[in-house]
């Protein structure tokens, strides 16, 4: 008796084990390919008063507005997650009032103006769930697009006197913050 309840507590044993080992083989596969999921590289700008964080996607012979990203859509500025944008303090973003704090930032490009938009609702993926949350939009601006003479093969938000500017492909806009 005393062989047989060995035999089975070491079976026991060994399928708990085997259990742990395939749920962590899971989990590192899992969690390898999220990782993967980010497929453009991603930076974060850091300007004197507030930072972006953003995925900059590559043109790769591709029409982007109008085309890649349609005109009149909510585009998350960027690749993969929402664009972040933090303001160390209260000031004005377009001329409208913006407090301090991070807000996710996207844009409705036109082939004229875009719109601007910062809402409250941190953590998405994409703008794929804005509609969801829009009504978490802190506020709204048109900005005029300006056309480049010479495309710009990877997506960029900079700081440029005064302004943040958002430029892909032949198309850049630019949005007054000062604080």
């Amino acid at each position: 008796m005393f062989v047989i309840q060995k035999t089975t507590n070491m079976r026991v044993i060994t399928a708990t084990f085997s259990l742990i080992a395939v749920f962590l083989a899971a989990t590192t596969i899992s969690c390898g390919q999220m990782k993967e999921a980010r497929v453009s590289p991603h930076d974060t700008l850091h300007a004197k008063d507030f930072t972006v964080t953003y995925g900059r996607p590559y043109k790769k012979g591709r029409d982007i507005f109008g085309k890649l990203e349609p005109y009149g859509k909510v585009y998350r500025a960027g690749a993969d997650e929402a664009t972040l944008i933090t303001f160390a303090k209260d000031g004005t973003f377009g001329g409208k009032p913006v407090k301090a704090g991070t807000y996710t930032l996207f844009v409705i490009p036109n082939p004229s103006t875009w719109t601007i938009i910062l809402n409250s609702q941190l953590g998405q993926w994409g703008a794929f769930k804005y509609d969801q949350y829009k009504d978490k939009d802190v506020l709204h601006v048109d900005v005029p697009v300006a056309t480049e003479s010479t495309p710009l093969e990877q997506f960029t938000i900079a700081e440029q006197k005064g302004n943040l500017t958002i430029a892909w492909d032949v198309v850049k806009v630019a949005v007054p913050v000062q604080f």
